[in-house]
């Protein structure tokens, strides 16, 4: 049964100007290293290094990579759980940097996440009623009742029951745990969401379900996604476009099919050989093999972070930093020597 959709009481009606919903600028996060007995800076983890990117309403873009290339932290600066370091993060028109805070409690209505691991992001000393209905209580949106009957109605949307309110976390499985972290991040009526590798923790079957409701809330609710994963067969089925990271620094960005019908980038191309095929031979014959680690952050390679590991490299590439350039109507690679 479809289950109409109410809005929250006086929850946020502002809609945005014509153009992106979310605008990312040159985005930089660094992260500085403390040693000694007075904790003094010795150094600097570059989690996030100059990243620009777009998403409109009602889209997914995907944001895939290794572990620690930064996804994590970017879906954090763009809720402003940080403050970047340089750059600028524009939601609906607006500097979220600049925001004061009175005005930053208000646009979080608007702005929710949901987290990798459903059993530590849910307070197990709280009902399932009182998890949802927090981001309620906190921005004093309706009477008790209505909260009340808002919880339930996003129970029944995420598939549980409206009696699983007076329930704790601990007496549901993994996915049912997951659709309370969605219920909970829908609970403020928000228009853009961050999935921060929603379904990476649970069983490849709950994934399909996880994925199948957050595509049916999109369209029911319009809702605009950060989809953040290392799991590129999920990237694919849920995200309209796709920025590929590598060490902080978005190396490729293109419409979903383009991109994985067109790689450009070696690292792309890399990522993609890696997704498991039907045809074994075919696999092998076509698959590319990165050699070394990943650098660390906090000495990144100089020119191309890529050049160490690129099959394609040439000695410009350790000394021309790349930058994003457009290849074709919407799809941009960051230019190294090395193919270009």
């Amino acid at each position: 049964m479809t289950v109409p959709i109410a809005r929250a009481p006086d929850g946020p009606a502002d809609q945005p100007d014509d153009g992106p919903l979310l605008e990312v600028t040159d985005l930089v996060k660094h992260f500085p290293v403390r040693r000694g007995p007075l904790a003094r800076a010795a150094g600097q983890v570059r989690a996030v290094d100059g990243v620009s990117f777009t998403v409109n309403q009602a889209e997914t873009l995907g944001l895939v990579g290794e572990s620690g290339c930064g996804k994590t932290t970017i879906g954090r600066l763009v809720l402003r759980l940080l403050l970047p370091t340089g750059g600028r993060v524009r939601y609906a028109g607006r500097n979220l940097s600049e925001l004061p805070g009175r005005d930053v409690k208000e646009h979080r209505q608007r702005l929710q996440i949901i987290f990798q691991d459903p059993f530590s992001s849910l307070d197990p000393r709280m009902k399932v009623g009182r998890i949802i209905g927090e981001g309620l209580d906190i921005h004093g949106i309706g009477s008790r009742d209505e909260r009340r009957r808002w919880v339930e109605q996003l129970l029944r949307q995420v598939g549980l029951s409206p009696s699983d309110a007076d329930r704790f976390p601990h007496q549901f499985s993994g996915g049912q745990r997951q659709r309370i972290g969605i219920a909970r991040a829908l609970a403020t009526n928000p228009e853009f969401v961050v999935c921060d590798e929603p379904v990476s923790a649970l069983d490849v079957s709950i994934q399909a379900q996880i994925i199948n409701l957050l595509r049916d809330l999109q369209q029911q609710r319009g809702l605009s996604y950060l989809f953040v994963s290392h799991d590129l067969n999920l990237v694919r089925y849920i995200a309209d476009r796709v920025c590929v990271m590598y060490l902080g620094e978005i190396v490729e960005t293109a419409d979903t099919e383009e991109l994985f019908a067109n790689p450009l980038h070696p690292y792309t191309k890399a990522l993609l050989s890696s997704v498991p095929q039907l045809h074994a031979s075919r696999s092998v014959r076509d698959r590319v093999e990165l050699r070394g680690e990943v650098p660390s952050p906090a000495n990144p390679p100089s020119g191309c972070r890529f050049h160490p590991r690129c099959p394609h490299a040439t000695p410009r590439s350790a000394e021309v930093r790349p930058r994003l350039t457009e290849m074709a109507p919407g799809h941009a690679v960051a230019a190294c020597p090395c193919f270009t």
